[in-house]
């Protein structure tokens, strides 16, 4: 069983580095945005600075989104993901560790990245580890709940859009205390609270989203 987890996670990481213009999306998309915000916005330092979290985080759960359509396609079309869903092994374990190794490649570097971004909307550099943290909890949420709405809708036409209408709305809470711990470590106060919630969350998301995600993929493969 640990043989079959460790390969699917060593070949979602092989595809992640032999298609890397694919997997690196989500991090220019992130990068793009954040560039043009304060073009638009102006060059208020205090105001990037109050709109900072928010932005950093809405950008980051829109990039998350850009790139679930792809998670189980291609493994669909080429007849792989029949053969996970009908190994021995726990479909939720082997669909977990494809789901962890889609977020090793897409959601890792926005976490390594967001200090970059973060200087960009004028934040300052006691707010970095927080940031940092808050989506290394927060970003595998939005992968793990993600993938639910991928494997929902694998196979339908105009996937993206349907995967965002599932999944947007369980993105708000996430989103509330991840921009809420950000932008309270900029403030000086406590943000430990926030940070325990995002850890509940990741917890539950652990947990439940592997075994929804398999049950769904059953259901749309058969």
């Amino acid at each position: 069983m640990r043989q079959a987890a460790l390969g699917v996670l060593r070949r979602e990481l092989l595809l992640a580095l032999r298609r890397r213009s694919d997997y690196a999306q989500p991090l220019l998309f992130l990068a793009l945005v954040v560039t043009l915000f304060p073009l638009a916005l102006g060059a208020d330092p205090a105001m990037l600075q109050a709109a900072g979290p928010g932005i950093l985080w809405v950008t980051a759960a829109l990039a998350t989104l850009l790139s679930l359509e792809g998670m189980f396609r291609d493994d669909h079309a080429s007849g792989l993901l029949e053969q996970l869903l009908l190994s021995p092994h726990p479909a939720s374990l082997l669909v977990g560790m494809k789901i962890f190794g889609h977020w090793l490649a897409t959601g890792l570097p926005i976490v390594l990245f967001a200090p970059l971004f973060a200087l960009l909307l004028n934040l300052p550099a006691a707010g970095f580890g927080v940031l940092m943290l808050s989506l290394l909890l927060g970003t595998p949420v939005l992968t793990l709940v993600g993938a639910i709405g991928a494997a929902l809708t694998l196979g339908l036409p105009r996937g993206g859009l349907l995967i965002a209408l599932l999944v947007l709305p369980l993105y708000v809470p996430v989103l509330i205390f991840g921009a809420g711990a950000v932008a309270g470590a900029v403030a000086g106060l406590p943000v430990a609270g926030q940070l325990y919630v995002l850890g509940a969350e990741l917890s539950a998301a652990l947990v439940l989203a592997p075994v929804a995600t398999a049950a769904a993929l059953r259901v749309t493969t058969s």
